[in-house]
């Protein structure tokens, strides 16, 4: 297919652009394959640059012979264009349309984008599995690297290379992966290597209404205890729904199987749940009513901040029994690709301080996230405002950046990156031209050979001039566990999100700007402090060596 095809009017003049924060501009509006881009005739700059892939929905209006789109992006944005003339808005909404809902991954902009910067470091090798192995090898014999699954035939969506417990041989874990859902035999997901305890993650077991067995998937599990210990079974779904998956070849862990393992079960909701307080929340965002009464119940109706609290309380319940209890843990939901990741991540960012840095959060997301299968392509196709719903949209992996915000709000020195960093992560998950979270796996990214054909977010990234813009100022290193405050009181709306494009953020960067301004003058000075010392301890001992006999 030719991007032309779809292109019936390249190019409008006398286009009048409006978007917040900005005065209305009149200008060149010129549609490519990937690209909504409007030039300003006053000096020849361009004064919008939009992907595709970023607008959610539009809408249409006309007044007379001027017509009106608006166009509302992933990013919740929301920009309006008046275009002069009935035909040329309807040919210019028809070819938007069209190029922003393209069916094939393959005509997406990643595969078109050719980076403008040096590559220092390829991205797309800069967290294998056998890197992260190392980490924990030096601290336990106990664990191994499995290929069990090197072509996708056990797991359709497990990367090729796994951690398993050594005492497991391949053939076990495939007779595991034939009684968990989807092929998702427990895996690895973190060492804590204060205790040596461990947190597994899987796929809900299948036991069926004959309460199915398999002595397999028993021996791998209880090969993580150690004599006398005891493990915690965290079920993200409540007892009633893990109860009504049974009938459906689904379940959970018989006690009577299980008997060294207690299983508790937590609520944390998915996909259309997540969705719809998603947009409910947006547009309680978007109210211009000024209504108090109104702001508040449309907030709480929204029931966003409960999701954050759930995810966040299952969180620090996981790394309590870890940390406190010394147990080891088994998380799943259903699939083991959602709410289970969630969970998986944000009890390692509470335990592990590596996870608070750059390089560490940018190695979970790889492992946590796009290695263990969570369906970007698919959760992230649509945003809050489309209108025509799949059944697979989920802001899954927003809750979760929200989640790690409202973490970094109240620990502010322990992470070492800023929130402009979780912004960016949120951006490019929906609409990007790297190809990083393209595909819903790692079998569906090799067939896709997005290594050989895209670029990499972390390459862009991890350059010294982008790293800068995402480094927290207030960042001191810090090895101990934090336990974040669950309390509703301690949670908030997160304006850098969803209130961006509604206020500006202008007084609070130049506050920030400030900050950043004290903070280096503050270190100079400490430099110039530590130097002065030892000029005078240097003095002080030359004049202790001439005053010796």
């Amino acid at each position: 297919m030719e991007f032309a095809e779809l292109i019936k009017t390249p190019r409008v003049d006398n286009v009048v652009l409006h978007r917040p924060f900005y005065p209305a501009v009149e200008g060149t509006l010129c549609l490519t394959g990937h690209h909504l881009i409007l030039s300003s005739r006053q000096d020849n700059t361009e004064e919008l640059w939009l992907l595709h892939s970023n607008i959610d929905a539009i809408d249409k209006r006309f007044v007379g012979p001027l017509g009106t789109i608006i166009i509302k992006c992933k990013d919740f944005r929301i920009i309006q264009l008046d275009i002069p003339g009935m035909e040329e808005c309807l040919n210019i909404a028809s070819s938007i349309e069209a190029l922003s809902t393209l069916d094939s991954i393959t005509l997406m902009y990643p595969f078109f984008y050719r980076p403008m910067f040096d590559v220092i470091e390829d991205g797309w090798h800069s967290f294998l599995p056998e890197q992260e192995f190392e980490l924990y090898s030096s601290a336990t014999s106990e664990w191994r690297l499995s290929y069990v699954n090197k072509e996708f035939a056990v797991c359709p969506s497990y990367p090729p290379i796994v951690i398993v417990p050594r005492a497991i041989e391949d053939e076990a874990l495939r007779k595991v992966a034939a009684f968990r859902h989807g092929g998702r035999f427990p895996v690895l997901s973190y060492y804590h290597k204060k205790n040596g305890m461990v947190i597994m993650r899987s796929g809900q077991p299948l036991t069926g209404t004959n309460g199915r067995r398999c002595k397999e998937d028993e021996k791998l599990i209880n090969a993580t205890l150690r004599a006398g210990k005891r493990g915690y079974i965290i079920d993200t779904r409540p007892l009633n729904v893990a109860q009504q998956a049974r009938a459906k070849g689904g379940g959970f862990e018989q006690e009577a199987h299980y008997p060294q393992w207690r299983r508790i079960h937590k609520s944390i909701e998915r996909y259309h749940i997540l969705q719809e307080s998603l947009v409910k929340l947006v547009e309680a965002c978007n109210d211009q009513t000024h209504n108090m009464d109104r702001w508040l119940s449309k907030l709480e109706a929204s029931n966003w901040l409960t999701h954050i609290k759930e995810i966040l309380t299952t969180a620090c319940l996981v790394a309590q029994c870890l940390d406190r209890e010394g147990a080891s843990i088994l998380i799943h939901g259903t699939e083991g690709t959602d709410s289970t990741l969630q969970v998986t991540s944000l009890a390692q960012i509470i335990l592990e301080p590596r996870s608070r840095t750059i390089r560490g959060f940018e190695a979970l997301i790889e492992r946590e996230w796009l290695q263990a299968g969570h369906p970007f392509q698919q959760r992230c196709a649509q945003s809050a405002y489309c209108n025509s719903r799949q059944k697979w949209e989920s802001p899954v992996f927003l809750l979760f950046l929200d989640c790690v915000w409202q973490i970094l709000r109240q620990f502010p020195c322990s992470f070492e990156f800023n929130e402009n960093f979780l912004i960016m992560l949120f951006e490019h998950a929906y609409a990007s031209q790297f190809g990083t979270f393209l595909g819903n796996n790692e079998s569906e990214r090799c067939k896709l050979k997005l290594q050989q054909k895209t670029m990499s977010l972390w390459s862009w990234v991890n350059r010294p001039s982008e790293l800068s813009k995402f480094t927290n100022p207030l960042f001191e290193a810090n090895n101990l566990v934090i336990w974040p405050s669950v309390a509703p009181q301690s949670l908030q709306l997160w304006e850098g999100i969803f209130l961006r494009w509604n206020r500006s953020s202008r007084y609070l960067d130049e506050a920030y700007e400030e900050m950043v301004n004290i903070i280096e003058y503050n270190r100079a000075l400490q430099a110039k402090v530590n130097i002065l010392r030892r000029q005078l301890a240097e003095l002080e001992t030359e004049d202790g060596m001439q005053q010796s006999p």
